[in-house]
């Protein structure tokens, strides 16, 4: 297992240069000169020579390739640059956000797990039941609700009318309900099905039987094996959301106005803030790489056959 998780993190490192190459491709195949990007944000008059110095300090008179090695010499020290629009380092101002947006991803990720875990068990278990047509009926309205609309609902009733809950901001339990809702609607909808496929078929293996044969009670079948095993699906994709939702979902940040990575980064697209968008992007790409390497070894831990297959492979 050592070995396979050694190998996992070198796997990072040419995902990484790649993200850095296509960041580094943008700026330099973009329509949008940083240069005049930069003046613009700042309010400078844009003369030639003005120009050629800001292209001289940002490095864009460099070859391609010089630029790239730039690149990943300043990530490598977490210099991202400076944003156009704040003057302020990209990181600093990245890292004040990140507190925001890995609140609203641990909220809505942990209201998903606690109510998709046992609506998803019980109806796999009690097929065709009340509590697995409900679940079928819950799953196609998550999945098929847009999130931008789901949320000015939520606020429309909850905050607009019945006034129990903020429209807005950060801050107190109140301003996180809202927002986790909307989030943890459509990953509620994904991961109960996918629970439910999983029970039903881990109820026709034949472990199961064994285990009823030799006298197990069937809560024990249930707990200990199925559940454990039938979550792993569900465990997958909660390792592809959770990227997603630690880089910031964007449509629910700027509906609900919370002060996230996800509305930094829409900021910066209308304000042509370069250094921000690469800083996005990197990150955005080493934390879907992260989570799924968290899943794979959690997998591991949970489906002792993973392990087995892995070292079959080495």
């Amino acid at each position: 297992m050592g070995t396979y998780i050694i190998k996992r993190i070198m796997s990072i490192i040419p995902v990484f240069l790649l993200a850095a190459l296509l960041t580094t491709g943008m700026i330099h195949l973009s329509p949008v000169d940083p240069a005049e990007a930069y003046l613009t944000a700042a309010h400078i008059e844009q003369t030639d020579e003005i120009l050629a110095q800001k292209r001289h300090e940002f490095g864009l008179d460099q070859p391609f390739f010089m630029q790239y090695v730039n690149t990943i010499m300043k990530i490598c020290q977490l210099d991202f640059g400076i944003s156009y629009v704040s003057n302020k380092p990209v990181w600093d101002e990245v890292i004040y956000r990140i507190p925001a947006t890995l609140q609203l991803a641990l909220g809505s990720l942990f209201l998903a797990v606690l109510v998709s875990v046992p609506l998803g068990f019980f109806a796999g278990v009690k097929k065709n039941s009340a509590i697995d047509h409900f679940s079928r009926l819950l799953s196609f309205f998550g999945a098929s609700i847009p999130s931008f609309w789901l949320g000015y609902i939520l606020i429309f009733f909850f905050s607009v009318k019945l006034d129990l809950f903020p429209v807005e901001g950060i801050g107190t339990w109140q301003h996180l309900v809202l927002p986790s809702v909307t989030l943890a609607l459509p990953l509620i909808a994904m991961y109960t099905r996918l629970l439910r496929t999983s029970i039903l078929e881990n109820l026709q293996e034949p472990y199961v039987l064994f285990a009823r044969t030799r006298g197990i009670k069937e809560k024990t079948i249930m707990a200990k094996h199925i559940l454990r095993l039938a979550i792993s699906p569900m465990i997958t994709g909660l390792g592809m959301n959770l990227g997603k939702l630690l880089t910031g979902t964007i449509i629910v940040e700027t509906v609900f106005s919370w002060p996230g990575f996800g509305r930094y980064f829409i900021e910066a697209i209308f304000n042509r803030d370069i250094p921000i968008i690469q800083c996005y992007v990197l990150i955005a790409a080493s934390l879907f790489i992260l989570s799924n390497l968290l899943v794979d070894l959690i997998q591991m831990y949970i489906d002792p056959r993973i392990s087995r297959k892995e070292g079959q492979q080495r």
